[in-house]
């Protein structure tokens, strides 16, 4: 059975989205291009922690406003989902809203484990990692309404970033713990 053309449309994004991701964290983890790895001590990787997370919730804080915005002018929207059925462009900014808030909580845990757990030189992925979820989520919002294949490469970025992230975590870890 083949795939259709969306579907292709969207396993492309997805596919330079996961190169993407593993680019950029083997780059952070090789290179360390922010030279973080003498910072070993806790208030240090907090801090890193901290400022890497300003961009996603910045997304966060960003969806709910335009949400907010476009319900006060809208009459149809004004008393919120739980009250009305919603226009369509409230249930757009819903969606985009539900799925930047999701795509937030698994970058805070996974951001928070690497920041504390991982070697201090490999820092660096967490703030790149930050800078590519920004990236995800403007080119998730800009294609939304063009459809599954548009927005697939943002949605992609945003995701698979955390997510190679949380499996090399993982990894580390598991070795870690066998040696």
């Amino acid at each position: 059975m083949g795939l259709t053309s969306k579907q292709t449309g969207v396993f492309k994004g997805m596919a330079a989205a996961m190169l993407t991701s593993i680019l950029v964290i083997v780059y952070a983890m090789s290179v360390d291009p922010f030279n973080l790895a003498q910072n070993s001590q806790a208030s240090q990787r907090l801090s890193i922690l901290g400022l890497s997370l300003i961009l996603p919730t910045l997304f966060l804080i960003a969806s709910i406003g335009r949400l907010a915005k476009f319900r006060f002018f809208s009459p149809e929207d004004i008393d919120g989902s739980g009250l009305t059925a919603g226009t369509n462009e409230a249930r757009v900014l819903q969606s985009l809203l539900q799925n930047t808030l999701e795509q937030l909580v698994i970058a805070i845990g996974v951001y928070s484990a690497w920041c504390l757990l991982m070697p201090s030189a490999w820092l660096s992925a967490v703030p790149l990692c930050s800078l590519l979820f920004a990236i995800g989520r403007v080119l998730f919002f800009k294609g939304y309404n063009q459809g599954a294949a548009a927005r697939a490469f943002g949605f992609a970025l945003t995701f698979y970033s955390t997510v190679v992230m949380f499996l090399v975590l993982i990894g580390y870890q598991l070795a870690q713990w066998f040696s």
